[in-house]
C-alpha cells in the first residue's frame, strides 16, 4: 500500500513538472530595458569609439559566432562543465553544494550558467532559499524556450567583467584591446574568472592585481595539460582608457544610424591621430594671439570618403564649447568660394587664367564694394586676382554669368541655400552667406575629382550617388592651376598643394581649403561663440595650419596630367591676349580651345612719331624721317583703374594738328552699357532727392574721350567714359542710346516707375 502511494506521488510529481515545463510562458531573453553600448569602427574594422549606455555601463552586444571558442571553453570549464547536458539546473551540482553546506566543507557552487544568467536577467536575490528556488525555476523556464547557444550568448553579453564593464565583447575591447573573436586561450582564462569577483579583480592601468592573476593561473592550469612556469607572469592589464576617438563623428553617426549597434565608418585612424596632433600642436604655438580652437576634415575625393574628422580642438573643453560640431556648423566662408566663380566664368568662355580683369571702384545702387585691403590694383590677370582674393573682379564676373549662375551652381553642388536668389545679392560672391565645413569639403572634392555633386561618405559601404558633372575636366584643371601659389608669391608652399583661404567679415572665421592629389583638406579657425579676433586672417592663420597638416599626413602624390581639351599658347604678358608683333613681353598660358575668349592684343600698337615735334603722325608722307614707337592703348575705364591704383599709364602722344582722328584707329566694339541694366524696372522715389536719378555708365574703347547719352530723341548729356551721368528720369518705358566720339553706339530699354 505504501509503495503504491509512493509510486502515485512520484507519478503526480513527474506529471506536475511536465505540465509546468509545457505551460511555462516564454520570457524575453534579455531584460526589456537593457541597453547596449554603441560602437564605432574605423575603415579597417578596428573599434575606435565605445559609448556608455544610459545606465553608465560598457556593454557591447556580441554574437556567439563572434566570440572566440577559447572563451567558451574557459567559461564552461570554470562555471559549468556539464552545461550542454542538463535542463538548466544540474541536480548533482546542487546536491554537492548542499552537502558542502551541511558538512562545512567547500564542494563548489551549485549554480549553472543558466542559473547565473537567470539571476542577471531577472535581477534575483539568491541568498535565501526562496530566492534560490525562484532562480532554479527561471533557469528551467529559460531552458524550456531557448537553445543552449542562445542562453550562453546572452550570459556572455551580460556577465560582469569588472567595474562598469559587462559582457565579453566590451571586456575584450577594453581589457585586451581586441575583438572577442581574437582572444587567445590564455587571455580567455584571465577573462573567464572575472565574473566570480568583478569588483576586486577588475584590471587596472596603474597596478597589478595578484588575486586575479592567481585565479586566472589556476584556471589556466586546468585548461592546459602542461603549462610553462612563465605563464604565471601573465597579467590582464588594459593598454589604454576606453576608446573615444572621433567623438563628434561618433555622436553624429550614432544619431543617424539608431538601429546599428556597430557603425563601420570610413575613418583612417592613423590619419585621424595625425590631424588631431597637428591641430593641437599648432594651437599651442598660437595660443598667445588668442587662437585656441580649430576644426578639420580630410576627404578622399574620388570616393568622397571622410578619412579624418575633427569637430573641435577639445570635445570635453567647456571653455571652447568643445562639444559643438564644427564640421556641421555653418559659418561665413569669406573668399573660399571664389574659385568657383572663376571656374564658371571660364566654362562660359568669359576668361582664361591670363585674361585681364578689372580691379577698380564699382557701385551697385548705394553700395560700393571694396577689397579686403581697401585698395585697388587696376587691371590684373584673372589667376592673380583669384590668388590675391580680389573682391571687385569676382563681383564683376558673377554679374556676367548666365543662369543659373553662382547661386544655381552652389544649389546643385549641395550647398543649403533655402531662400531665393534675390535674397542673397552680392552675399554669395563676398562670402557672407554661411556654409558648413562639410559643404566646403564637398565643393573642393568636386573640383579635385570628377566635377559631380556627390555627398561625403561617413560610413563604409554606403552607396554613392552619380550625377552629371557641374564643371568640365578642362575647367577643373585650369582652376586648380590658378590656385597653385606662384613661384614669386612670397610663400614657401609645396607646389603639390592647390589651396584657397577665406576670412569672414569681422575676423570671425579663418578658412583654408586645399587639394593634394586625390585628397581634400579643409581647416577652420575661430570661436564657436562668434567672437572675432584680428589674428583670424586666413592667409596668416588657417593657411599655415593647412600646410603643416598636409606635411604631416604624407599623402601620396599624383601626376599632374592636363586633360586633352586644354592647350598652352604664347600670350602677351600685359594683356593676356594673343601677341602681335608689337607685343615685346610674352609668356605661355593655358586656355580652352573653342571656349576661351582669346583675341589678338589691341593694347600694344605701333605708331609713327615725328622726332622733331614728338607728336603722332597719321601716316607716312615721305617728306620726313619718322620714328616707329610701340604705345599702350588702354580703354578709358582701365586707365581710370590704373590711376586709382596709383599706377598711371602714359597716354600715347597726341596727333599733330590737322591729322584726322579716325585714321589709324583700330576697329573696336561699340560702347557697352553697364548702367542701367537691360530690361529692368527702376523704382524712383519722388519724395527722396537721393532716389530720383539713375546713373548712366558705359565701357568704351581705347581712345574714346567722350560719350553722349540720348533718351529716345532727347539729348540727356555727355561725360567722360569713366564718369557716370546722373539722369533724372520720368515714369515710363525708355529707349536709351549711348554714342562715343568715334560714332559707335549701343542701346537698351528700361522701365521707370515713380512712387511717393
Amino acid at each position: 500500500m505504501k509503495t503504491k502511494r509512493l509510486i502515485a506521488t512520484a507519478i503526480l510529481a513527474v506529471t506536475s513538472l511536465a505540465a509546468a515545463w509545457s505551460l511555462c510562458p516564454r520570457p524575453p531573453l534579455y531584460p526589456e530595458n537593457i541597453a547596449f553600448s554603441r560602437a564605432l569602427e574605423d575603415r579597417d574594422g578596428h573599434l575606435i569609439h565605445l559609448a556608455l549606455t544610459p545606465d553608465g555601463k560598457y556593454r557591447l552586444r556580441t554574437a556567439l559566432k563572434d566570440i572566440s571558442p577559447a572563451v567558451v571553453t574557459a567559461t564552461l570549464r570554470l562555471e559549468d562543465q556539464h552545461y550542454r547536458s542538463h535542463p538548466g539546473v544540474n541536480p548533482m551540482s546542487m546536491l554537492r553544494a548542499v552537502w558542502g553546506v551541511i558538512t562545512a566543507t567547500h564542494r563548489g557552487g551549485g549554480s549553472t550558467i543558466t542559473m547565473q544568467y537567470a539571476r542577471l536577467r531577472f535581477g534575483l536575490r539568491t541568498t535565501s532559499f526562496t530566492g534560490k528556488a525562484v532562480q532554479m525555476l527561471r533557469a528551467v523556464q529559460l531552458s524550456r524556450h531557448y537553445s543552449k547557444d542562445e542562453v550562453l550568448e546572452a550570459y556572455l553579453n551580460l556577465a560582469p567583467y569588472g567595474g562598469n564593464v559587462e559582457g565579453v565583447g566590451a571586456a575584450s575591447a577594453l581589457w585586451c584591446a581586441k575583438p572577442a573573436a581574437d582572444l587567445t586561450l590564455r587571455e580567455a582564462a584571465a577573462m573567464a574568472v572575472l565574473p566570480q569577483s568583478p569588483t576586486r579583480w577588475r584590471p587596472s592601468l596603474r597596478k597589478e592585481n595578484p588575486a586575479h592573476t592567481a585565479a586566472a593561473m589556476r584556471l589556466w592550469q586546468r585548461l592546459k595539460e602542461r603549462s610553462d612556469p612563465l605563464d604565471g607572469g601573465y597579467v590582464l592589464r588594459p593598454e589604454a582608457a576606453p576608446p573615444r576617438e572621433a567623438p563628434h563623428l561618433a555622436r553624429r553617426l550614432f544619431r543617424s544610424h539608431p538601429d546599428d549597434v556597430v557603425v563601420h565608418s570610413t575613418i583612417d585612424l592613423e590619419r585621424q591621430h595625425i590631424l588631431e596632433k597637428s591641430l593641437g600642436d599648432y594651437l599651442e604655438q598660437r595660443r598667445d594671439v588668442g587662437i585656441s580652437n580649430a576644426c578639420a576634415l580630410l576627404v578622399h575625393a574620388p570616393s568622397r570618403e571622410v578619412l579624418a574628422y575633427v569637430g573641435s580642438a577639445g570635445f570635453l573643453n567647456a571653455r571652447l564649447l568643445g562639444q559643438v560640431d564644427g564640421v556641421k556648423a555653418r559659418r561665413s566662408p569669406g573668399s573660399a568660394l571664389k574659385p568657383f566663380i572663376y571656374a564658371l566664368a571660364m566654362q562660359e568662355g568669359l576668361i582664361h587664367p591670363q585674361s585681364l580683369v578689372r580691379d577698380g571702384r564699382l557701385t551697385f545702387a548705394d553700395y560700393n564694394p571694396e577689397n579686403f585691403d581697401r585698395e585697388f590694383t587696376g587691371p590684373i590677370p584673372a589667376a592673380e586676382a583669384l590668388f590675391r582674393s580680389r573682391n571687385i573682379p569676382a563681383i564683376a564676373l558673377t554679374q556676367k554669368l548666365t543662369a543659373p549662375g553662382l547661386y544655381g551652381f552652389l544649389k546643385q553642388a549641395g550647398v543649403a541655400l533655402p531662400k531665393p536668389q534675390s535674397h542673397y545679392g552680392l552675399t554669395l560672391t563676398l562670402g557672407g552667406e554661411e556654409v558648413s565645413m562639410e559643404e566646403m569639403a564637398s565643393l573642393y572634392a568636386l573640383l579635385a575629382n570628377d566635377g559631380a555633386s556627390r555627398k561625403l561618405q561617413f560610413v563604409s559601404g554606403a552607396p554613392s550617388s552619380t550625377t552629371e558633372p557641374l564643371l568640365t575636366p578642362e575647367v577643373r584643371f585650369l582652376t586648380r592651376e590658378m590656385l597653385r601659389a606662384p613661384a614669386d608669391g612670397g610663400m614657401a608652399v609645396d607646389p603639390e598643394i592647390v589651396w584657397k583661404t577665406g576670412t569672414s567679415h569681422g575676423f570671425r572665421d579663418a578658412w583654408a581649403a586645399g587639394i593634394w592629389g586625390d585628397h581634400v583638406l579643409v581647416v577652420w579657425i575661430g570661436n564657436f561663440n562668434g567672437k572675432g579676433n584680428p589674428a583670424f586672417v586666413a592667409r596668416e592663420s588657417a593657411a599655415p595650419l593647412l600646410f603643416e597638416s598636409f606635411a604631416r599626413l604624407r599623402l601620396p602624390r599624383t601626376a599632374k596630367v592636363p586633360p586633352p581639351g586644354v592647350a598652352r599658347v604664347e600670350l602677351c604678358a600685359v594683356s593676356g591676349q594673343l601677341p602681335t608683333p608689337a607685343c615685346r613681353h610674352r609668356l605661355t598660358g593655358w586656355f580652352i580651345p573653342g571656349v576661351s575668349s582669346v583675341q589678338p592684343c589691341d593694347i600694344h600698337r605701333e605708331v609713327l612719331i615725328d622726332p622733331a615735334t614728338g607728336l603722332r603722325v597719321a601716316s607716312e608722307d615721305g617728306k620726313r624721317v619718322l620714328k616707329r614707337v610701340v604705345c599702350e592703348f588702354w580703354p578709358p575705364d582701365m586707365l581710370a583703374m590704373f590711376k586709382q591704383a596709383g599706377l598711371p599709364r602714359r597716354d600715347p602722344p597726341a596727333f599733330e594738328p590737322g591729322s584726322p582722328l579716325m585714321v589709324a584707329q583700330p576697329t573696336r566694339a561699340a560702347p557697352r552699357i553697364v548702367s542701367p541694366q537691360v530690361r529692368r524696372t527702376y523704382t524712383l522715389r519722388a519724395s527722396d532727392p537721393a532716389r530720383q536719378s539713375i546713373p548712366l555708365r558705359a565701357d568704351a574703347a581705347a581712345g574714346v574721350r567722350k560719350v553722349f547719352w540720348f533718351a529716345g530723341s532727347h539729348f540727356i548729356g555727355s561725360t567722360t567714359p569713366v564718369e557716370p551721368l546722373m539722369w533724372k528720369a520720368g515714369a515710363g518705358t525708355w529707349h536709351l542710346q549711348v554714342l562715343d566720339d568715334h560714332g559707335r553706339s549701343a542701346a537698351c530699354e528700361l522701365r521707370v516707375e515713380m512712387v511717393e
